[in-house]
């Protein structure tokens, strides 16, 4: 049955599934949500984290469905969450029971998300024989390894900088999250000649107007150094680095990072959507009346479902980065320009995109 939330934002994309999984024994708690299949089986993200919500992983789904329709894959939009710590003891123990419990769910392929990573497909794939984002001796292509997102998302600040007439080279940029996407976005926007000058992490942030030696900032990382005792700039907290001016800033941390009680907190010209949902539609739609540009997440970072999808096909990883980089370029460009032409949010924009495929395909079906 769908909760009193899923039901206020049903409609007619989906939810088509929502499913709660609970086993008493090891009390694996998990969430489905398959939101919309009419372009093919759904492909979408298993995270692990305790808090998540059926809210929000609804919403991610609704952004899976988006994003694969306008990378022109033939898959739908799911979701899934184990609710639980990504650091337990027990996270193969979990991920091989969540495994089980979405056997029968064959419409839903999981891949890697925030708290799980290429290993964790690697179980799913040997219980059930399902899952994308393998390790590369499966016949995988690591999208975390690779840094598939980021490099998409350096695709996109390259055409939106284009189209807005925003010089690249030394640009000021800031990560809010220097995780599996931030470090990938770093190394990948300073092969550009962009300037990291803010990036944090869960234990705080780090500043550096003349630029953080990405290299070695990734090295600390590594070593199990926080962000903010990398010596490699000032110390700052979350919340501080949300008020340092930039160029282009770019969420690839938690959901909602930005929301109408403080997206006047964000001065910068360029938004690229590294996370899945970091900015609510009404901050957006704030954000754009600001005259600041968002590319949504559902074609920023778009660039690891693409990869899976090309996994899932049989390709080869050079086949994955040049359907990233024609994908993103693609549909970059056409968000700004329609941006400039018709005056509306780039989300909204964005999803009327990606509607106008899902409403062909669904037309298609018998039972619509």
């Amino acid at each position: 049955m769908m909760s009193h939330y899923i039901d206020n934002f049903a409609d007619d994309l989906g939810p088509e599934k929502v499913v709660h999984i609970y086993e008493p024994k090891s009390k694996l708690r998990a969430i489905v949500v398959i939101d919309n299949i009419s372009l093919g089986p759904a492909i979408g993200g298993c995270r692990m984290a305790k808090d998540v919500t059926t809210q929000e992983v609804f919403r991610l789904a609704r952004a899976m469905t988006l994003k694969n329709a306008l990378a022109s894959l033939p898959h739908g939009g799911a979701k899934s969450a184990i609710l639980a710590d990504s650091g337990t003891d027990e996270k193969e123990a979990l991920i091989r029971e969540f495994a089980q419990a979405i056997k029968t769910l064959t419409d839903y392929t999981p891949g890697p998300d925030m708290g799980t990573d290429e290993e964790c497909m690697a179980y799913i794939h040997d219980e059930i024989g399902r899952a994308v984002g393998l390790p590369k001796v499966l016949g995988g292509i690591p999208l975390d390894a690779l840094g598939m997102t980021g490099y998409g998302l350096s695709v996109a600040a390259k055409v939106a900088a284009n189209d807005l007439s925003l010089a690249l080279e030394n640009s000021r940029t800031i990560i809010q999250g220097f995780g599996n996407v931030g470090k990938a976005a770093a190394k990948y926007l300073s092969d550009i000649g962009v300037k990291l000058i803010a990036t944090c992490d869960s234990k705080g942030g780090l500043h550096n107007p003349e630029g953080i030696d990405i290299p070695q900032l990734i090295k600390a990382k590594e070593s199990g150094t926080p962000v903010s005792q990398s010596r490699l700039g000032k110390p700052v907290s979350n919340e501080e680095l949300l008020k340092i001016e930039s160029d282009i800033f770019i969420p690839a941390a938690r959901p909602d990072v930005f929301t109408e009680a403080n997206h006047e907190l964000l001065k910068t010209s360029l938004v690229l959507e590294g996370a899945n949902i970091p900015i609510t539609h009404p901050a957006a739609k704030l954000m754009h009346q600001r005259g600041i540009m968002v590319v949504p997440d559902v074609i920023a970072n778009s660039g690891g479902v693409i990869c899976a999808a090309t996994e899932y096909q049989g390709l080869s990883e050079s086949d994955a980065f040049k359907r990233v980089e024609a994908t993103i370029e693609r549909n970059t460009d056409e968000l700004v320009k329609r941006v400039f032409k018709e005056g509306l949010p780039p989300h909204e924009i964005a999803h009327k995109m990606a509607r106008e495929r899902i409403a062909k395909a669904m037309s298609y079906r018998a039972h619509m």
